[in-house]
């Protein structure tokens, strides 16, 4: 007997239904059986699942004799489920990768519930991923629990695809599937508000395919007055059952907004019976009024409503109006402010900061800002963050300004100096007098500016000329090497000067600084830590791609090992991390150190690096700790970004083209043998040449504060036949 059976109907959907059928069959968890229900297709999907039956014996196909629909088409594979567990997947989404390995595993950790609630994103036709907005909500608890307990799980979509049921729990009560459209709400409903054992897996293991066409919600029909229907299924359910009276307040609710919802959406109903749907409605939700709830919209006209829905038009384009009309105030303002600048000093001691887009007190400039704080307390710093949400998460004595405040135009428009890791905003316009310190973002392996006119995937998203027109007001460039020297003045032909300072960030991993990460995350002191930073690609919509199972990698370690995962910055708010890390994190398979703000304190923690084409390999670099590049689609990202030097042939370590390889290297101890050492002390004298542990007091002293410091020593001239692939684009 399995232990997970995937119920499948199928029905005119032969341009996904491979996809789907892939998805589910090259899982990594095998003990699975898959109930294919063609619901009388009249396209290919019954010669497709036919195909699958006599190549893989897991695959059982059902030929319905005549078109049933999809709720019906889940009752026939019912019964010809043995698995311990039931899921239900339509033929048009796809499970991601080891979906069906974390959904056991956490089965067998809750110790078998009735009903698993796992996550999902959409995947939309033109290439966009979203995750579920209320993915919160499946990460706040570990055990079982009811929906009495927890009633906000039934706020997630209440759909039949994002769980797991036990079998004997679904036969015992008898759940099944009505006829008609919005079928999944009389199952979801009763099973949830039944269920004795609900757990929850924060982890997307749908994707919930958003088609451009022929998604049957999304058709213009009269068949969308069926959810009527279906909303009294449920309340007969909860009528049967004294136990459950308390919850009619809740679904009452939830009715009125599923019903409007429809209603408000422009696809769904014909014109013409749109009135009629309204009230309907009405009429259903005053005949399940529970005792004092207020009617709402719904206790009004049809005419009342769209007057209601006019004026909400109304005030949004007054809203936007007003939007409009502070805009043109603010760049009244700043022009004023620029009229201004003749006749008002600058303030020689004042300093703006800003890092990370206005994301807080972090990277190079935070560095040089702690460095002038103690080596020039005269001079005033002052923080541009982009909202109250990170100004919250400032240290109480940091003086701060939010982004194109009044203050905020005040300040710059008589600060002397302004230091960022990315360009200032458009309307900021450069007083003669200021400087600007650029201090960027890490050593480039990737192609920047300039150079990413020839690469048009990867620049997606980016003006080249407006970042070229913001680098024209940078007076000063920070420089760690030669080769970012080069780069820097290639890739942003604009007036600055390089300055040789090293990386201020970088200071704290020469000196060797202390760090809590071990203690916050509970890794013993006698563990190896590899720490695996893989970068974002630029030939995928989205930016990720999983190059590494965590979980067998984490495994291959063995015992005394940690595996510290930090993906790119640009993942950190998506739905990356849902794809497996986050509840890797929480079983305490990996520890997920992507939310750090301070990547040199993971660093810092790190025995080991892994990784591919991030900069972090320059920066940790200093350390002099092994570091293994994983470069097994090098030529894709190579094709899709452009790179300044083959990163595989001039590698601070050994290079693995595939995951065996990876494994070998840390099971054989190759990692940090004696060719790595070589390659690495290669990869230092050429990357790390000016980081010398200085770099945020030289920047303090000679472009602050107009002192004199000697330029770092630099290393020993880099290896011989080391070159920068500095091509012409």
């Amino acid at each position: 007997m399995p232990r997970l059976s995937v119920i499948i109907p199928c029905f005119k959907v032969q341009g996904f239904l491979r996809e789907c059928l892939d998805s589910v069959l090259e899982q990594s968890f095998h003990d699975i059986e898959v109930i294919a229900v063609d619901d009388r297709s009249p396209d290919g999907c019954g010669a497709i699942l036919d195909e699958y039956a006599a190549r893989d014996p897991r695959v059982k196909v059902l030929h319905l004799p005549e078109n049933v629909g999809l709720g019906r088409a889940r009752n026939a594979g019912l019964p010809h489920a043995t698995g311990d567990f039931l899921l239900f997947l339509d033929s048009d989404d796809t499970l991601t990768p080891g979906a069906l390995r974390a959904v056991a595993d956490r089965l067998a950790e809750t110790g078998d519930p009735d009903v698993l609630v796992f996550d999902y994103a959409r995947t939309y036709w033109w290439g966009g991923t979203r995750r579920n907005a209320l993915a919160e909500v499946l990460g706040s608890t570990d055990g079982v629990f009811t929906a009495a307990e927890r009633p906000e799980v039934l706020d997630l979509l209440m759909v039949v695809w994002n769980k797991a049921y036990r079998r004997d729990f679904v036969e015992e009560n008898g759940f099944a599937f009505p006829p008609g459209y919005y079928e999944d709400t009389p199952w979801t409903f009763p099973v949830m508000l039944s269920a004795a054992r609900i757990a929850t897996l924060d982890r997307i293991c749908v994707n919930y395919r958003q088609r451009r066409q022929g998604n049957i919600l999304s058709t213009t029909s009269r068949k969308h007055f069926d959810v009527h229907e279906q909303y009294k299924r449920v309340f007969a359910f909860v009528d049967a059952r004294p136990e459950l009276a308390g919850w009619r307040p809740c679904l009452h609710r939830k009715m009125g907004e599923h019903c409007l919802d429809i209603l408000a959406k422009p696809d769904r109903l014909p014109p013409a019976a749109r009135g009629e749907f309204f009230r309907r409605t009405a009429e259903l939700y005053r005949a399940f009024r529970p005792e004092g709830a207020d009617l709402g919209v719904l206790g009004r006209s049809y005419v009342s409503y769209l007057l209601g829905l006019q004026a909400g038009r109304a005030g949004r384009e007054g809203g936007r109006q007003a939007l409009r009309v502070r805009r043109a105030a603010g760049a009244r303002a700043r022009r004023a402010l620029t009229g201004l600048r003749g006749l008002r000093p600058l303030d020689e001691d004042l300093v703006l900061y800003s890092a990370a887009s206005h994301q807080g007190l972090c990277g190079d400039p935070a560095a040089v800002y702690r460095a002038a704080r103690e080596l020039a307390p005269r001079l005033r710093g002052v923080w541009v963050v982009r909202d109250a949400e990170v100004a919250a998460e400032l240290p109480a004595d940091v003086e701060h300004v939010l982004l194109d405040s009044p203050e905020y135009l005040r300040l710059t428009a008589r600060a002397k100096f302004f230091v960022n890791d990315v360009n200032w905003p458009g309307a900021l316009v450069k007083r003669p007098g200021s400087v600007h310190v650029h201090t960027h973002r890490g050593t480039p392996l990737k192609y920047q500016g300039a150079d990413l006119l020839g690469k048009p995937g990867a620049r997606l998203g980016f003006d080249v000329p407006q970042m070229l027109r913001r680098a024209d007001r940078w007076d000063h460039s920070l420089v760690a090497n030669r080769h970012s020297e080069l780069v820097w003045e290639r890739a942003y032909p604009c007036h600055f000067a390089s300055a040789r300072t090293g990386s201020p960030r970088n200071d704290v991993l020469v000196t060797g600084g202390p760090t809590d990460f071990r203690a916050r995350y509970g890794i013993p002191a006698d563990h190896t830590v590899v720490l695996y930073a893989p970068t974002r690609r630029d030939y995928v919509r989205g930016g990720h791609v999983d190059r590494i199972d965590l979980a067998r990698f984490a495994a291959d370690l063995g015992e005394g090992h940690t595996l510290v995962v930090r993906l790119h910055p640009a993942l950190a708010t998506g739905p990356a991390r849902g794809m497996g890390l986050a509840e890797l994190h929480r079983r305490g398979i990996v520890v997920d150190a992507t939310g750090e703000p301070h990547a040199e304190e993971v660093m810092l923690a790190a025995d080991a690096l892994v990784t591919d084409y991030s900069s972090i390999m320059f920066d940790y670099a200093n350390l002099d700790r092994p570091i293994v590049v994983h470069a097994d689609d090098w030529a894709a990202c190579t094709a899709s970004r452009g790179a300044y030097l083959d990163i595989t042939a001039e590698a601070p370590g050994h290079v693995s083209r595939s995951y065996r390889e990876l494994a070998w290297l840390f099971a054989s101890g190759g990692w940090r043998d004696e060719e790595s050492a070589r390659l690495r002390a290669d990869f230092r004298t050429r990357f790390c040449e000016f980081d010398d542990g200085r770099a945020a007091e030289r920047v303090v002293r000679t472009l602050l504060l107009g002192e004199s410091m000697p330029e770092p020593p630099g290393r020993v001239p880099g290896p011989a036949g080391a070159r920068d692939l500095l091509a012409s684009t």
